[in-house]
């Protein structure tokens, strides 16, 4: 019985967390399933998932021979990882200095930066999209990556996470002849790897999926993003073919859960812990 007693204790919680799993992967596996149904299944009243007739070679290969998805995928790497370095080489300097750093009105900066989460990313949409008019980057990879290269939100998350790290690490690295920059790159970022791959995840998901900011600064289908080239399926291609259209969404969704799973443990860590134990 007493073995039973931490099964028993934990159930409720369990069940709780299983049916919200369920309602979050649910849409998922929605759009798996109507990925592989013909046109007259799709609508029909009933809600079963395996299709009665199997269409899913006839939607991926229509995706695959009308799309060209090789290109939107490697846009989306191009896009995100150019803004995740970006982020990451602007965001852990700065979130080292508020951290661990003494100095006049760190805190004040600190404010703002906790205000500038507030900011909604669609409020600065239209100076930043004329200044990237008159500068003439209109329909480049620059307009992609520009306007998003500071994340108030990678400063804060890493600025937490350097805030647990020991004094000591730093003071002997000082003691080493290290300067700042020289600790921050090769004392501070290696041991805050977690947060790094969580922030990654956040900024590779955030940006992959974004569809406002692409659909207003490209008009060529040759730099379009995974969720513009949907868009462009939809509309050019595709139409009310809800099969071929989910298939497309299933095929610029798969990078994403593959990189997911492949780092859910570090991004895991990153979330829950809170830095190196003194």
């Amino acid at each position: 019985m007493t073995d039973d007693r931490p099964l028993l204790a934990d159930l409720p919680r369990l069940v709780v967390l299983t049916l919200l799993a369920a309602i979050f992967v649910a849409p998922f596996v929605w759009m798996l399933a109507v990925s592989v149904k013909p046109p007259d299944e799709v609508f029909r009243a009933s809600l079963a998932l395996l299709p009665q007739r199997f269409h899913g070679l006839e939607n991926y290969g229509r995706v695959f021979a009308e799309v060209p998805v090789g290109r939107y995928l490697a846009n989306g790497v191009i896009v995100c990882a150019g803004i995740l370095v970006f982020q990451i080489a602007f965001a852990v300097p700065a979130a080292f200095a508020l951290a661990k750093l003494d100095f006049r009105g760190r805190n004040v900066l600190f404010g703002f930066v906790m205000l500038g989460l507030m900011v909604p990313a669609h409020v600065p949409a239209i100076p930043i999209y004329i200044a990237l008019a008159k500068a003439g980057l209109l329909n480049s990879y620059a307009a992609l990556i520009a306007p998003f290269t500071i994340s108030v939100f990678a400063i804060f998350l890493f600025r937490q996470f350097f805030r647990s790290m020991p004094d000591e690490m730093i003071q002997a690295a000082r003691l080493d002849g290290l300067s700042d920059l020289s600790i921050v790159w090769r004392i501070v970022l290696p041991n805050a790897w977690p947060a790094a791959t969580a922030f990654a995840i956040f900024s590779v998901v955030a940006h992959w999926n974004d569809l406002f900011w692409p659909l207003i600064v490209i008009s060529q289908g040759d730099l379009a993003t995974p969720a513009l080239g949907v868009l462009y399926f939809k509309n050019q291609e595709a139409g009310a073919d809800f099969g071929a259209l989910m298939a497309s969404a299933v095929v610029m969704t798969a990078p994403l859960v593959a990189a997911f799973l492949f780092a859910q443990r570090r991004f895991i860590e990153g979330i829950t812990m809170t830095g190196l134990k003194g």
